[in-house]
């Protein structure tokens, strides 16, 4: 007769493990909450906008020098040796490098963004991305206020003596002050590797703002010649190389090790 009542007492030890098994399930919730890729490592969001930013750099470059490369294959009456890239945003077909360069500048602006949040203080940590910044309004300036046809290019366009536009003029000035920030920018950053140990980038950075610089120079005083359009396409070749490398090399270093 005394059995049933030593039967009971496993039930109100049952009740028990449901406290103790309760607690574990709410920390994977915490856990999974934060986002992260990885268990138990708290994402970043901040570092995570920075890295888009300077990936738009990365893009950038290679986007530009491609789409107005494959331009410069195809469009009638347009040679390489003789017309400055610009000059395709003229014809019928103008807004795919209109499209091009503001799209590019866009680009340009979001890396300036994420240099600006990715360099510690220090030389070039504010200026560097105001420059950059600077040249990415630029190239929508550019974008918006077309080049005058010029060097027979579109077809029908006299070889000498076309009409100076005031839009011409817009994009003439827009280009000059954001080449001017773009060289800048290379000479900042030159000044600033150095202080990190990064030799190689200093005078790669340096080189490439004094070789634009002198392309530049020589596209504005050749008046059309071969040698001075060829150097100056070089020149905007290399300066596009440089911003993408750049931009590729801060990505590099904000990209977290366990996410590499």
């Amino acid at each position: 007769m005394n059995q049933p009542s030593t039967t009971a007492s496993p039930h109100t030890t049952v009740a028990n493990p449901h406290s103790t098994t309760a607690s574990p399930p709410s920390t994977t919730v915490q856990r999974q909450g934060t986002g992260s890729g990885v268990a138990g490592q708290p994402c970043d969001p901040a570092g995570g906008v920075t890295r888009t930013l300077l990936a738009y750099g990365v893009l950038a470059g290679p986007s530009y020098v491609l789409v107005s490369l494959a331009q410069a294959l195809t469009r009638d009456g347009f040679d390489l040796t003789r017309h400055a890239w610009s000059l395709l945003a003229n014809g019928g077909l103008g807004w795919i490098q209109i499209g091009n360069l503001v799209m590019t500048g866009l680009m340009t602006c979001a890396l300036a963004l994420g240099l600006r949040r990715g360099l510690a203080p220090g030389t070039g940590a504010v200026w560097a991305p105001r420059l950059l910044g600077a040249y990415g309004i630029s190239l929508v300036a550019a974008g918006a206020f077309r080049a005058d046809p010029a060097l027979g290019f579109p077809i029908g366009t006299p070889q000498t003596g076309t009409a100076v536009t005031w839009h011409g003029t817009l994009h003439f000035l827009a280009g000059g002050i954001g080449f001017a920030c773009l060289v800048a920018a290379c000479l900042v950053l030159g000044r600033r590797f150095p202080a990190e140990g990064r030799r190689g980038w200093a005078a790669f950075s340096r080189s490439t703002g004094v070789l634009f610089l002198a392309g530049f120079l020589a596209m504005a005083a050749g008046g059309g010649a071969v040698w001075s359009n060829l150097a100056f396409t070089g020149a905007v070749v290399l300066s596009w190389a440089w911003v993408s490398a750049v931009a590729a090399h801060l990505y590099r270093r904000a990209t977290p090790a366990s996410a590499a």
